[in-house]
């Protein structure tokens, strides 16, 4: 009989803790979140002009240098959504998107150039030319 009341007490206080508990908020973590501001290259970044711009072999080559440098992080199809984009904050940008695309190429081509974490900086890693042919390429994913 003792144990049946210790049983019953035990539930009742098991049942009051979990009530209790539904009606305390958990506390917020200290951590904030960070968002950065929106990417926007210098005006003057406007006025440079792509040399290769209409060149179609240029976007073949840039589609294969696409695969080798930008598909990890930007995806197949320029949609962000590459492997190692995933852990990405902020996520690799959606290169198909009309925001993106409205840019013009001297824009994409100051980001490429300059980078901004987490994506890199390819002044020095990717030839001038080369970076044209990326953006021939990457107008084509519209």
């Amino acid at each position: 009989m003792k144990t049946k009341k210790i049983l019953i007490s035990i539930t009742f206080t098991g049942f009051l803790f979990l009530l209790l508990v539904s009606f305390v908020k958990a506390p917020k973590n200290d951590y904030i979140t960070v968002q950065q501001k929106k990417w926007v290259a210098p005006a003057s970044a406007d006025k440079i002009v792509n040399p290769l711009k209409g060149d179609a072999n240029a976007a073949t080559s840039g589609k294969k240098l696409y695969k080798v440098m930008c598909f990890v992080c930007h995806g197949p199809k320029g949609k962000g959504d590459g492997m190692a984009g995933a852990g990405l904050t902020p996520k690799p940008t959606d290169l198909t998107s009309d925001e993106f695309q409205s840019q013009s190429d001297g824009a994409i081509f100051w980001k490429i150039a300059e980078g901004r974490a987490p994506m890199a900086s390819y002044k020095s890693s990717i030839p001038e030319k080369k970076r044209w042919e990326i953006i021939n390429y990457i107008r084509t994913l519209k």
